[in-house]
């Protein structure tokens, strides 16, 4: 596959594509008055316990406090504190427990038994503050590199489920095993398919360094404190992203460029000449196609190459997908054309999931299909168009009302709550009360105020639509309603009303 990384990189916001064949597969965003948190580990102070809930809220500096689930819980992190200057590694608490069981017996664990209000503990932010909702903290601490993920607290080995080869899977582990210390954990990435044994051995060197440090300094700080900042998004997503079967990697920035160049020495230099600066007055989304992509992924309705569409919406506990025929009326009959539009919509909905970054709880209704074989199909024809998804997944099957439910890991905010806010006219509803309720909603005001005013004139002021529809098609009412009151009314624009806002004014 021919795959390009673009990076527009600028004082106020960073902004990366992952480009496939000039199609937009990813995009990430970067404001840098609002960094991202994930992967930070804090020392913060466990400010309330919530029995019935088994989770805790934790101050760790940020404006509002991180919850904590029992299930996140470590017992030598919640063990750990700055008077005591120790943090036992899970050898020395039970290095024959491996994750499964360890869930497990913590499940069966009160959180008053883990933890308690005032203690201090080392935290890390798993999941990025959404809306109102502050993070999401773990104590399962993890240190991504280039090639390993390290888990200082948890006995296990992992690999990555894309690396398929068993013989290659067997032969990582070994390797792992091997160097490892005792007690600790790790996961090997994709990238590390081919990897010599000394890369991952100098990958490995540096974690446990890394660990060291931030033990450091964790035992020397005070709650709340920051103890260790993750990379940026742009090196993230070089470190994460940038593999072999990347094309190129352009910025549009020169420092960016150098700082770039520097980093990839230190894990891949072999990619230093896939690098490349742009260098061009045309701006670099333009020149890729990308701008236009962008602007239409904040967009409600998604059109199949067919003449079917999409309907996105989100709400504050799911999202919403809805099929739609459209203009596609089929060539047979009405069956067919059912199922082809739901196959389409399969691999377009798998891509807008990914570009848009949804998670959470997502339900999406295809069009009804009678055949039984055809919800098969769709249902399987979704699993791999999923497939590709790094984001964890959780698909059900179709159900007789052609709806799907599945979940996919959320870790951050999506593209439509990064870019766009609640409309100022509707506050988020998405709907504003017509002209004609409006309309209504003035007679009735001046119905129930008319006997305590004694003046014989009525001044309405509204927005510009308002008062045409007063004027105009609500003509005959405001004139029976003259009759009834017996006092004159008069219409007059405000242009800096809100729609739904008015003024109703009783002359002496």
């Amino acid at each position: 596959m021919y795959t390009d990384i673009v990076i527009n990189a600028t004082p106020y916001e960073n902004r990366i594509a992952v480009v496939e064949r000039g199609n937009l597969l990813e995009f990430h965003l970067e404001r840098l008055t609002e960094k991202g948190l994930v992967g930070n580990i804090y020392y913060g102070k466990v400010v309330r316990v919530l029995p019935g809930m088994q989770a805790a809220f934790v101050d760790i500096g940020l404006e509002r406090s991180g919850f904590l689930y029992v299930d996140d819980i470590d017992i030598s992190m919640a063990q750990f504190s700055s008077s005591t200057g120790q943090l036992a590694r899970r050898e020395k608490i039970d290095a024959t427990v491996d994750t499964t069981d360890k869930k497990t017996e913590k499940i069966s664990k009160s959180i008053k038994e883990l933890i308690k209000e005032g203690q201090n503990i080392l935290v890390q932010i798993e999941k990025e503050p959404i809306g109102s909702k502050g993070a999401r903290l773990t104590c399962h601490i993890t240190l991504p590199c280039r090639n390993l993920v390290f888990m200082p607290l948890t006995d296990h080995i992992g690999i990555s489920r894309q690396i398929e080869d068993k013989n290659i899977r067997e032969e990582l582990r070994q390797k792992i095993e091997q160097l490892r210390p005792k007690g600790t954990g790790f996961i090997v990435r994709t990238v590390a398919e081919n990897v010599t044994t000394s890369e991952i051995e100098a990958d490995m060197e540096f974690l446990l360094l890394l660990w060291d440090d931030i033990c450091s300094n964790a035992r020397q700080a005070l709650a709340p404190s920051l103890i260790y900042k993750d990379l940026d998004m742009v090196l993230k997503a070089v470190r994460d992203l940038f593999t072999d079967s990347i094309n190129e990697l352009v910025v549009d920035s020169k420092s960016m460029h150098e700082r770039l160049l520097k980093f990839v020495l230190t894990f891949a230099p072999k990619l230093k000449n896939r690098i490349v600066y742009y260098d061009n007055k045309r701006p670099i989304f333009d020149a890729y196609g990308i701008e236009v992509d962008v602007a239409r992924a904040i967009d409600k309705k998604v059109w199949l190459r067919s003449g079917g569409y999409l309907i996105i919406e989100n709400t504050e506990a799911l999202t919403v997908v809805d099929v739609n025929t459209g203009r596609y009326v089929g060539r047979n009959n009405l069956n067919e054309t059912i199922y082809k539009t739901n196959m389409e919509a399969v691999k377009e909905i798998a891509y807008q999931l990914r570009l848009r970054n949804i998670g959470g709880i997502i339900i999406i209704d295809f069009i009804d299909m009678e055949a039984e074989q055809h919800r098969e199909e769709l249902y399987h024809a979704f699993q791999e168009a999923m497939r590709k998804d790094k984001n964890r997944v959780n698909i059900l099957k179709v159900s007789e009302f052609g709806l799907v439910q599945m979940t996919r890991k959320r870790s951050s905010e999506s593209l439509s709550q990064l870019m766009c806010e609640p409309c100022f006219y509707c506050g988020g509803e998405g709907i504003i009360k017509s002209r004609q309720t409006i309309c209504y909603e003035i007679f009735r005001k001046i119905y129930r105020e008319n006997h305590k005013a004694n003046g014989k004139n009525i001044a309405i002021k509204a927005h510009p639509h308002i008062a045409s529809s007063l004027s105009q098609d609500e003509a005959h009412h405001l004139r029976h309603l003259e009759k009834t009151t017996g006092k004159k009314i008069t219409v007059s624009t405000e242009h800096n009303l809100h729609t739904e806002q008015y003024k109703v004014i009783w002359d002496e």
